[in-house]
């Protein structure tokens, strides 16, 4: 089974940020939830299964996805759109990517830290017509001739709930793993490692975007409160 997942390059977690658009000089990663997506694929590879990485954006994003090789990620796809990208848009590039790779399982981070959409994830299952299995804290994957299932533990208001689907698209929260380290010889490795560059127009892909950004300010300061004698 091939094993499809998603890596965003965000504004590394522990920078503290200036502005909403400021990003120059800014230290950038991938999304940790992301990382929790890759872990997870790459034990489910471990007993024999194939996992590939998946990023969308600038050219830049090519480092993030030599740290997804590094960790272990058999190929990498990059498809280059220099603009910026909202999670429609998101998820009708994944449609086509996986129309193309017929992929067996589909994983994301539940959001990105740097938008907090907790959309694409979602929308992607809708546009494929496939189950979700969101939020999961657990996953345990079934595969034999008959069944391909996988059975997801999903932390909602209420607490847990446990779901059983064909594979689907499941989107990763914080408390299913611990994410790997990338080791420096594996790092090395990485770097001579083949990254597979698409187009839009590759993927046959028309983007239009429904939202502008009109300005981005910080909230305001926070007026000191008054002590009263008596109510």
């Amino acid at each position: 089974m091939k094993i499809m997942v998603a890596v965003k390059r965000v504004v590394d977690y522990a920078v503290k940020i200036r502005s909403g658009v400021e990003t120059s000089n800014v230290k950038m990663s991938m999304n940790p939830f992301c990382e929790i997506a890759l872990e997870e694929a790459l034990r489910i590879k471990e007993s024999g299964r194939a996992s590939e990485v998946v990023s969308v954006g600038p050219a830049q994003c090519a480092d993030t996805l030599r740290t997804g090789l590094a960790k272990g990620a058999d190929r990498a796809i990059h498809v280059e759109f220099p603009g910026t990208l909202y999670p429609l848009s998101v998820a009708k590039i994944f449609k086509a990517l996986v129309d193309a790779e017929k992929p067996g399982l589909l994983l994301l981070g539940k959001q990105a830290i740097d938008d907090d959409c907790n959309r694409t994830g979602q929308m992607i299952a809708g546009l494929l017509k496939w189950p979700q299995g969101t939020f999961a804290s657990k996953i345990s994957v079934v595969l034999d001739e008959g069944n391909k299932v996988a059975t997801v533990d999903r932390e909602v208001d209420g607490g847990l709930e446990t779901l059983s689907l064909d594979l689907p698209v499941i989107t990763t929260d914080l408390r299913l793993n611990q994410p790997r380290y990338a080791t420096l010889p594996n790092i090395m490795k990485a770097k001579s490692k083949v990254i597979k560059k698409l187009t839009l127009q590759d993927l046959n892909v028309e983007i239009r975007s429904d939202l502008e950004v009109v300005q981005v300010i910080e909230p305001p300061k926070r007026q000191a409160g008054v002590v009263l004698s008596s109510v």
